[in-house]
């Protein structure tokens, strides 16, 4: 007999399990980049926890920048359900850096941008975004605090950067100053991302991984 009164109970457990599985987030990301970003979001996955491995699936595809859109929608159309769509990339060199934004908010695509370059992210790690216009210049800077950082010299293409920052630096300074920067630069009437230099919208994504935020509003500036 109690055996019998045991059975719902395992049916019921099965069932609640069935419905988190449906309920995982699926993240894609779509990157123009070959080395460093694909090498930072691999990194950022292999260190969360375990359970959360297991609930996140992180893509990273190598396209070029006017294609992301187009590519991210390929993509999502294979498997539409429980999907947050991602596109990341730099303000170097391109011409239609505000379009592109706009164009995939109007898509509901998030973007996690940077100007002038992903490293003023990576800089965040150590506490600093240096008003740095040019991506070679700030790539060089980024490079000399990161081997005074880390002892180990910068390599856009190294596959253990995410554990060197993360390890070396703060990621919830970096999360936090991230936020802070474009806070600045709306209260100083900044409108485009293009403006806004040094910043970035990687905290955005990071930040919703990792589990600090409920979605990635939590951590966009107040614009009003």
């Amino acid at each position: 007999m109690a055996r019998k009164d045991r059975m719902p109970k395992r049916e019921k457990r099965g069932k609640r399990g069935a419905l988190k599985k449906s309920e995982m987030k699926y993240y894609l990301i779509v990157t123009d980049t070959e080395a460093t970003e694909r090498h930072y979001f691999e990194g950022l996955r292999r260190n969360l926890p375990l359970d959360a491995q297991e609930k996140l699936c992180i893509k990273v595809y190598n396209v070029k920048t006017d294609k992301m859109l187009e590519k991210c929608r390929e993509l999502a159309a294979y498997e539409a359900q429980h999907r947050m769509l991602w596109i990341v990339f730099d303000r170097d060199q391109v011409p239609r850096f505000d379009e592109i934004i706009t164009e995939a908010e109007r898509s509901d695509i998030n973007v996690a941008w940077s100007n002038p370059c992903f490293e003023i992210w990576l800089f965040a790690y150590f506490g600093n975004m240096p008003t740095l216009l040019e991506s070679q210049k700030c790539c060089s800077e980024f490079g000399h605090i990161y081997e005074r950082e880390t002892g180990q010299k910068y390599k856009k293409a190294d596959e253990n950067l995410y554990e060197k920052v993360y390890g070396n630096g703060d990621e919830e300074g970096a999360l936090r100053l991230a936020k802070q920067r474009l806070e600045q630069h709306a209260r100083e009437g900044k409108e485009k991302p293009s403006e806004m230099c040094p910043a970035t919208a990687v905290h955005q994504l990071v930040g919703e991984i990792r589990g600090t935020g409920r979605d990635a509003t939590d951590l966009s500036p107040d614009m009003e």
